[in-house]
């Protein structure tokens, strides 16, 4: 049974959509992409992704981004949440810190949807 456009995920629903400059997006569409664009809109979650995703070893501990920032680490912890809540960041807890990714299925649905050009 395959999954109606309203039960898919944002990332699911990137991963499916043809480039903008293809095909225009459904409303129901640009409904579930849109919180994918609304978590990298704020400027500290934007920082943060890419801190992530350039990461050593590609992923990060809280620990390691918090001297990043001159905001508290239940702060950075809230965006770091956010940017999960979206699928933008996988984690991982191990003993007393969680560690993040970048979801690659995510960064790599948006970057098709946004970056290719009609032909």
């Amino acid at each position: 049974m395959s999954k109606s456009l309203l039960s898919l995920t944002p990332v699911e629903t990137v991963a499916c959509c043809p480039p903008l400059s293809r095909k225009p997006l459904t409303q129901t569409q640009a409904d579930q992409i849109a919180p994918l664009l609304k978590a990298l809109a704020d400027p500290v979650r934007l920082r943060l992704m890419s801190l992530v995703a350039s990461h050593d070893g590609g992923e990060a501990c809280v620990c390691d981004l918090n001297d990043a920032f001159d905001l508290s680490q239940p702060t950075i912890s809230h965006h770091l949440k956010v940017l999960h809540e979206a699928g933008l960041l996988e984690r991982d807890k191990r003993g007393v810190w969680v560690y993040y990714r970048a979801s690659s299925a995510a960064l790599t649905g948006l970057a098709t949807l946004i970056g290719s050009t009609a032909s």
